[in-house]
């Protein structure tokens, strides 16, 4: 009985070492404080394409299908579109429903946190708690740039998955689990880069068979001819795995901020993190694989060439880097017991309100002023205006799904924005245009739009202007 009470009361039994304090911090601010204070930020509602996305998922929850044409513009009501993110869209759309923007904050949250819990996992075999903290503050800094409750942020953590998967297998001179391809099923469902599945397996299975002398060749052939029919297994067949290449031959994609050429002035952080990342390499004298250098050679290439794909490379080489500084690895503390925390965070994330500020993504008091007559009338409006009409129930001009409405309708668009009034009224003319909703910052064009006499100022903020018309418009 003594011994037993003894052993109950025996303080050195619950006392956690100063390693084991520092580990579980760490792990606490990695792994559930940082992704849920990115998730509270309004900068997740950033853009206007948050807003259509979730009108897209309660279209075809109402509906039960996935759309073929356009169901919200008038510019375009009928036009084919390829609903290629229609996963995501019902994912952010079930949690708006469930619980408004604090919902969609709570899926942002919960993939985030998946995808600290990948790279951790992955990382800490190559690493100690320094390594790992220096690893997870580069990605995250480079990502902190594309933090959206859009489909792309979805993806993080099946990527990352994917390629740490792929990694694992190759170092254990096998091919992946054949189950590992469900994720290409999901990922091709959720966004539409999954082309970078193939290229990081084939860069993966490059290394692997080099390792092998190629006599693992057989497995990797049929797993990669696996990944590929994984991919066509999308809601839009033929046409979803074309839809990718099919954009990257817009004309219009470098008058879309996302899509332009990279630069300093841009994203400084991808700089920054990019220098340090080539220093410590040279300095450590790290060599790579061929496949892994390859890999990471044509995604820089792929985010020097457009901003939006520094995030790709930012979680690759997050995952490939660190095991190549040849230093211990962190096999404590553990990290199932932060699963629970993970769910809980994400779980209060999703019950603590949270509004969106008033800005061109979210333009609520703007939208509010539209008289109830104007709602269901033509609108020109603002690019980014048109994600929140659509998920007001006010059909737009155009909006985010630029690709959809095509080279010419979207150079027209840009004449009209820069001020072309002969544009702007061909416009009127042609859609019958009988309010326009425009942000502030394109003020030349509401100057000479109101200098008409056509067309008068019913409502102003700090954000937009909304105009109605008064006389049909005069030829210029």
């Amino acid at each position: 009985m003594n011994r037993a009470l003894a052993l109950l009361f025996d303080r050195s039994r619950y006392e956690l070492s100063r390693e084991d304090l520092a580990g579980t911090a760490l792990l606490m601010l990695l792994l559930v404080a940082l992704p849920v204070a990115f998730a509270s930020t309004g900068k997740i509602f950033g853009d206007g394409d948050v807003s259509w996305h979730i009108a897209a998922g309660r279209w075809m929850l109402q509906h039960r299908a996935i759309p073929t044409v356009d169901p919200f513009s008038f510019t375009a009501a009928g036009k084919p579109w390829i609903a290629m993110e229609w996963l995501a869209d019902l994912l952010y759309s079930g949690a708006f429903s469930l619980a408004g923007h604090a919902g969609v904050a709570g899926i942002v949250a919960a993939a985030l946190i998946g995808l600290q819990v990948i790279v951790f996992s992955h990382v800490r075999r190559s690493v100690g708690p320094i390594g790992i903290a220096l690893t997870i503050a580069a990605m995250d800094a480079v990502l902190g740039a594309f933090l959206l409750a859009r489909p792309h942020l979805l993806v993080w953590p099946i990527m990352a998955a994917w390629t740490a998967i792929l990694l694992r297998a190759a170092e254990a001179g096998k091919t992946p689990p054949w189950w590992s391809v469900l994720l290409l099923v999901v990922w091709t469902n959720v966004h539409a880069s999954f082309p970078l599945a193939i290229v990081i397996a084939g860069a993966i299975a490059l290394d692997a068979l080099i390792a092998a002398k190629w006599r693992t060749l057989p497995q990797w052939t049929m797993f990669l001819a696996l990944c590929v029919l994984a991919l066509l297994l999308n809601a839009n067949g033929i046409r979803g795995v074309l839809q990718p290449f099919h954009i990257t031959e817009l004309n219009m994609l470098p008058m879309i901020k996302e899509w332009q050429p990279s630069s300093p002035a841009l994203t400084p952080q991808f700089y920054g993190v990019l220098l340090l990342a080539v220093g410590l390499l040279l300095w450590r004298g790290v060599k790579l694989p061929i496949g892994q250098l390859l890999l990471l050679l044509v995604l820089l290439g792929l985010a020097f060439k457009q901003v939006r794909h520094q995030e790709w490379l930012a979680i690759v080489a997050a995952l490939i880097l660190p095991a190549h500084f040849h230093s211990e690895g962190w096999p404590k503390p553990g990290i199932k017991p932060f699963l629970l925390l993970a769910v809980a965070a994400v779980a209060v994330r999703m019950a603590v309100p949270i509004v969106p500020s008033e800005t061109n993504a979210d333009p609520t008091r703007l939208i509010g002023a539209v008289p109830t007559q104007l709602r269901s009338q033509p609108v020109l409006n603002g690019y980014s205006f048109g994600g929140p009409l659509i998920l007001a129930g006010i059909r737009p001009y155009i909006d985010g799904r630029a690709e959809m409405y095509g080279d010419a309708f979207f150079a027209d668009y840009v004449e009209i924005t820069d001020g072309n009034i002969a544009a702007f009224n061909r416009a009127v003319q042609r859609y019958d245009i009988r309010w326009t909703m425009l942000p502030v910052s394109e003020k030349e064009l509401i100057e000479r739009i109101e200098a008409s006499g056509e067309w008068r100022r019913i409502y102003s903020d700090d954000v937009g202007v909304i105009d109605v018309r008064i006389s049909r418009p005069q030829r210029h």
